[in-house]
């Protein structure tokens, strides 16, 4: 793949992460609110809802956790961008087919060994 195209292609998939991990961090913050500091106080609040918001505030964590993962997948991908390894697979060392990169531009692995970890990750 052409560099300056990986280069466009990751730094949209970076701009998209940034919007993700903003709204990551509203949710989160959205969800640390306590319902007891609501007028009735702790007594009102029912098992159910205490139950409802652990359950939002770790989907909100989770989905700050992937996001972050996610940015520094593409920022990896830039570093490998800079070293002038982008596009070979981290395993085996061939080349990442264009077709691959184009869908998933962050990707250190041919095809072939998408589900392997790479050398060092």
């Amino acid at each position: 793949m052409n560099p300056d195209r990986a280069r466009e292609l990751l730094t949209a998939e970076l701009a998209q992460l940034d919007d993700r991990a903003a709204f990551a961090a509203e949710s989160v913050a959205d969800t640390g609110s306590d319902r007891s500091a609501d007028d009735e106080g702790p007594a009102a609040t029912h098992p159910a809802d205490v139950a409802t918001d652990e359950t939002n505030r770790m989907e909100s964590e989770g989905l700050a956790r992937t996001v972050e993962l996610q940015r520094r997948r593409v920022q990896d991908a830039f570093a490998r961008l800079d070293a002038g390894t982008y596009g070979r697979c981290a395993v085996c060392g061939r080349e990442i087919d264009d077709e691959r990169l184009e869908a998933r531009p962050e990707v250190s692995t041919c095809r072939e060994h998408a589900d392997a970890l790479p050398v060092g990750g």
